[in-house]
């Protein structure tokens, strides 16, 4: 039996363009959106190293990194405050890696944009601005990738119920998948909906 046909010469070129298409390279102004937790830090030390010297700013390096070594060993509420946020500014990364791995991109290559970033009971909720040419069907279909990406239990996919492009990815570390809804807070202007998934019979 001969493959069926594509209804269109668009759906057939569809699937060429994403077997052969790869992920756009970020521009300067992006880039430098994305890792601005990072050039901030080392701006902070370059600016700390000129200021005071190299002996100087090597003691004073020393003794935060001392610091922030003592709090997370000896005080179990602020190494969960150090670990959450440091999950906040790894989170975005592995998002972006795992949706360019699973070819979750537009025609011209473009991810779609994370925009927001916030520690929950469960994990990370990441507000995420579809592109067109995405949705939050690709990224449902591609949530074991996305889980595995994160280095996650599990990911949640929910759309927000007015704006298509909005997609909020619940990156759950810690419990059951599914039995952190109750615990999080909704990202404005998102409002408190399940998470996509196959629709009961009968509707």
């Amino acid at each position: 039996m001969p493959s069926p046909r594509p209804r269109s010469t668009r759906q057939a070129q569809a699937g060429l363009h994403y077997a052969i298409g790869t992920v756009a390279r970020a521009n300067l102004v992006v880039a430098a959106w994305r890792w601005r937790y990072e050039l901030l830090l080392a701006a902070a030390l370059a600016a700390e190293w000129i200021a005071l010297g190299w002996a100087a700013a090597a003691a004073v390096t020393a003794g935060l990194a001392a610091a922030l070594i003592g709090v997370a060993a000896g005080w179990p509420r602020g190494r969960r405050f150090l670990i959450a946020r440091a999950w906040c500014i790894v989170t975005p990364h592995r998002v972006r890696v795992g949706c360019a791995q699973a070819w979750i991109h537009s025609r011209a290559g473009k991810i779609p944009a994370v925009l927001y970033t916030r520690c929950e009971p469960f994990g990370e909720r990441v507000l995420l601005w579809c592109r067109a040419g995405t949705s939050a069907d690709d990224l449902l279909s591609a949530r074991g990738l996305l889980a595995t990406a994160c280095w996650a239990d599990d990911v949640q996919v929910t759309r927000d119920p007015r704006y298509a492009h909005l997609v909020v990815l619940d990156v759950v570390r810690h419990g059951q998948p599914g039995a952190h809804a109750a615990q999080s807070r909704p990202i404005w202007p998102m409002l408190p909906e399940p998470p996509l998934g196959p629709e009961p019979p009968g509707r």
